[in-house]
């Protein structure tokens, strides 16, 4: 999601872009003032859903993960790659829902069933790259509806909405102390080929205020131990850094720098949901061994 080196883009700016585009950090290139905007939007939308309706949240991860199916498919596309767009996006709704209304279980069959549905909707087209297009229909299923269940998971718990909360919070917490100690210590790059702008300082900086977070989060929010909270936090500060990572080589296999536009300051979908998407599952696992089961049966 953010950086972790305080470093420009994979391209330098051309003295005429930064001239006139004044609102932009001068470190970062990116346009702070829409960013934050943005970011204090998505937060709103997130709140009030999570806090009325259990289902109102879960329309909102629909449109989430469709969008971001959109630029996924867009970018495959880019490459001559064709996902199986009916079933990707029939995944977008069914996955998460069945996970919230029954369980983990039948999200595992019907993420089973849509799979088929995925090799068989693609030999309509002939078997001139079946094995490319349905193996990218397969992650990409498997990438966003399917992890981004575990969300909803969660959130079927009794206490669900706080866990949803502290899942969020410990993934900003991971991008802010990244940022922030990249920008004024990221010297080493953890991975220059795949991203040259996250630093080993940056990935402490992450480690340091995660763990913090998580420790009063999980006190505080959860009425749980403060040493559960830093196992969190540093456990998802791998999970998180690593969707980066995955994000990264995904953009520069398929040659492209942002996934979409969708979000002022941002870039894309993707490009926020990056390291949200892996940390829905770690926190999920990690809520279920320290608070109990996840699942409890759905409740509107």
């Amino acid at each position: 999601m953010t950086d972790s080196s305080g470093r420009n883009g994979d391209r330098e700016q051309d003295p005429r872009e930064a001239d006139g585009d004044r609102k932009n950090d001068s470190r970062t290139g990116r346009n702070l003032p829409a960013a934050v905007a943005s970011g204090v939007v998505l937060v709103v939308v997130v709140l009030a859903s999570l806090f009325t309706y259990k289902c109102l949240f879960g329309v909102v991860v629909i449109v989430a993960l469709g969008v971001a199916m959109r630029e996924m498919i867009q970018a495959f596309a880019s490459r001559g790659i064709k996902i199986a767009r009916v079933p990707a996006y029939g995944a977008v709704v069914l996955l998460p829902t069945v996970a919230y209304l029954a369980g983990p279980i039948w999200q595992l069959v019907a993420t089973g069933a849509v799979l088929l549905l995925a090799m068989l909707w693609r030999i309509r087209r002939g078997v001139d790259g079946y094995v490319r297009d349905i193996t990218a229909s397969f992650f990409v299923i498997a990438y966003l509806p399917f992890m981004a269940g575990f969300v909803m998971l969660t959130l079927a718990a009794d206490d669900g909405p706080w866990r949803v909360v502290v899942f969020i919070l410990l993934t900003i917490s991971n991008d802010i102390g990244g940022y922030f100690a990249g920008i004024f210590y990221g010297r080493h790059p953890i991975a220059a080929s795949i991203s040259p702008k996250k630093s080993w300082e940056g990935l402490v900086g992450s480690v340091i205020l995660q763990c913090s977070v998580g420790a009063l989060s999980f006190v505080f929010l959860l009425d749980a131990a403060w040493w559960q909270g830093v196992i969190a936090g540093f456990i998802l500060t791998i999970t998180a850094t690593g969707g980066d990572f995955a994000e990264s080589a995904i953009k520069h296999d398929l040659g492209i720098k942002d996934m979409g536009s969708f979000l002022p300051g941002h870039g894309g979908m993707m490009d926020r949901l990056d390291s949200l998407i892996p940390n829905a599952f770690a926190s999920w696992a990690i809520f279920t061994v320290f608070l109990g089961a996840s699942f409890t049966g759905a409740a509107l």
